[in-house]
């Protein structure tokens, strides 16, 4: 069966955004040694614009689908990339937006649990849960793996990583990795039984 991956950046004290949707200040310490690693490790999640400037063909290693929330496309959407990720199967899970502005792109309102559990039904690759919160925090028990980037950075204030009801779930440690722009990138299994 196929897995869901929530694969996202956040602050050292948990948000994905400030509360006005800002990220922009974690990309500040993107360097050499951190957007290599990335490409190496996950090079299905690099957007089209930067493929085609790494030099990235269009095959998919880990992941051959992914799932975004309003929030999350409407960046790329704002400066005109409709379709960011036009290697993978895209899903815009939305109640708000009622028609999708490129044809590559799925928009969902349906039950994100639902879609999830008939994703991982198909044949394919992995699922990449891009973001946001409330959309991980509706997909908190389907996710079999959190691979978390976490930025040196206190934010105070914003959006968290989950936007959910209290409901502890453990994880297991797989895997960490430090690199010298002070991010600690880390990957959690699901814990089963």
């Amino acid at each position: 069966m196929r897995k869901l991956t929530y694969f996202i950046a956040t602050t050292i004290d948990g948000l994905i955004a400030g509360p006005g949707d800002e990220f922009d200040f974690m990309m500040s310490i993107l360097d050499d040694e951190y957007v290599g690693a990335l490409i190496e490790a996950y090079p299905d999640t690099v957007s089209a614009r930067g493929r085609e400037a790494v030099g990235l063909g269009p095959e998919n290693r880990d992941f051959d689908t992914v799932l975004m929330g309003r929030n999350t496309y409407e960046p790329g959407l704002s400066i005109g990339m409709t379709s960011p990720y036009p290697h993978l199967r895209q899903y815009v899970v939305s109640k708000s937006l009622a028609t999708s502005p490129d044809p590559a792109v799925t928009v969902f309102s349906g039950d994100p649990v639902e879609l999830v559990r008939d994703l991982k039904q198909q044949e394919g690759k992995g699922i990449w849960l891009c973001g946001g919160a409330n959309l991980a925090g509706q997909l908190r028990g389907e996710i079999d793996e959190l691979v978390v980037k976490i930025n040196p950075f206190v934010a105070g204030k914003g959006i968290p990583l989950f936007s959910a009801e209290f409901s502890p779930q453990r994880y297991d440690l797989k895997g960490t990795r430090s690199f010298g722009n002070g991010v600690v990138m880390v990957t959690y299994a699901k814990r089963t039984g």
